[in-house]
């Protein structure tokens, strides 16, 4: 059996490393990888947005299953383009088909359908360009701050929280002027939702679902949840505050009824669903749908998966996920991101990493890196998480802060307060 992983950050490093321990597997491929990826399998120069260079390389190495890492490919319709084609059709693909991965590629489509199969959400409306003086009305009837999003894929970074009026006309006369590109054609505006973010993970088959460790992600760049929005600064998982009695009420009131919309729909979901929920007074509410994993929830919840995950995926393939039995470590995991210097913004690239061989007790998963020559060197804003065991949620953060000391590069920066407030 030989996968194709699709993606090049810590998110596709994690299931790498994971899939890896698999007795099942022959060869694992990674388009494009990176330095990391690239101890445990073999990296392919290509764009996963690419499809006929992926179909290419699934015919000249023989890939017997595809698993779909980041979203654009997913909203790019990558599975579609393999159900179509003759030979490339009975190749499996992890990952949903364009028509559902919408929940993620469109938040107007997401929310009309949290709105049509009456799934807690914030109140919104969605404007285009041409209605954006209404949009300018609709914030008059919100309370601040206000949260705008824009309706396309942004690389994670379509979503802004205004603290006043004048901000959120100045943010929406910035999208309406190209601020995130196509992205932007429509916005959406929402209610505020005061709580306490968590992120919901399963994977599905399509007819059942197997629940995924929870996590909770920090994506402001500055201690206290300060500072611009991120991919990603570090995540924790379990959450304290998702204990039995929250997660029942997930279930019933996110994620079945999620499950359902989507079999009314007419739409077979095949992959991983990421539910972005917010704990508003002990209720749950959904922020956002992903059509994939988090990234760095990835970094946390595959360390705890103690089953084998290709036996999971498979479950997937074959439509028989209901019988396939998935073991969770109940341990906690953290990770810490270590970031280059001026990230969100701008910042230098390929400067050499050191230390990493000095790191002991803890899981180093590559984002932006790569090598060059007999070096390990930085080639993206996010550069490695440290992702470590503890018996109790300090423990794990303690080794991971502890590991993350023992690595440096240029402008290096993490975040020193990473379940803060947990």
């Amino acid at each position: 059996m030989n996968i194709l992983i699709l993606g090049s950050g810590g998110r596709e490093h994690a299931l790498t490393w994971k899939l890896a321990q698999s007795t099942k597997i022959d060869r694992i491929y990674i388009a494009p990888g990176n330095a990391g990826t690239a101890s445990l399998g073999i990296n392919l120069k290509v764009d996963p947005e690419d499809f006929e260079a992926v179909k290419n390389i699934v015919t000249a190495y023989d890939i017997n299953m595809v698993v779909v890492g980041p979203e654009a490919p997913l909203v790019a319709g990558i599975h579609d383009f393999f159900l179509k084609d003759e030979f490339l059709s009975s190749v499996p693909v992890i990952g949903p088909v364009r028509s559902a991965a919408r929940l993620e590629g469109s938040k107007d489509f997401a929310k009309s359908f949290l709105t049509k199969y009456k799934i807690p959400t914030a109140v919104y409306r969605s404007f285009d360009r041409s209605s954006f003086n209404e949009a300018v009305d609709f914030l008059k009837t919100l309370d601040p701050p206000y949260v705008i999003k824009a309706d396309g894929l942004a690389a994670g970074k379509g979503v802004v929280i205004v603290a006043d009026r004048k901000s959120a006309e100045d943010e929406l006369n910035a999208i309406s002027d190209g601020k995130f590109g196509n992205a932007g054609q429509r916005v959406v505006i929402e209610q505020f939702l005061k709580g306490i973010e968590l992120s919901v993970f399963i994977v599905t088959d399509g007819k059942s679902y197997k629940l995924l460790p929870e996590a909770k992600d920090y994506k402001r760049i500055g201690a206290g949840d300060t500072g611009l929005n991120t991919g990603g600064m570090g995540a924790v998982s379990p959450v304290p505050f998702a204990d039995d009695a929250f997660m029942k009420k997930v279930k019933e009131r996110i994620i079945d009824p999620t499950m359902n919309g989507l079999k009314r729909e007419g739409i077979e979901y095949k992959g991983f669903i990421f539910f972005g929920l917010m704990n508003v007074a002990g209720d749950p509410f959904v922020i956002e749908y992903n059509a994939r994993l988090g990234d760095p929830e990835s970094e946390v919840i595959i360390p705890r998966i103690k089953s084998d995950l290709f036996d999971i995926i498979e479950g997937v393939a074959r439509g028989d996920l209901a019988g396939r039995e998935l073991v969770i470590d109940d341990r906690f995991v953290s990770t810490v991101m270590l970031v280059s210097g001026g990230y969100p913004g701008n910042y230098g690239k390929g400067y050499e990493i050191s230390g990493i061989d000095r790191a002991n007790d803890c899981v180093i998963f590559h984002a932006g890196t790569k090598i060059d020559g007999d070096k390990i060197v930085t080639s993206g804003g996010r550069v490695l998480s440290v992702s470590s065991f503890g018996k109790t949620m300090r423990d794990s953060l303690d080794a991971s802060y502890r590991n993350a000391a023992q690595i440096s590069f240029r402008d290096i920066y993490f975040r020193t307060d990473i379940g803060f407030d947990l």
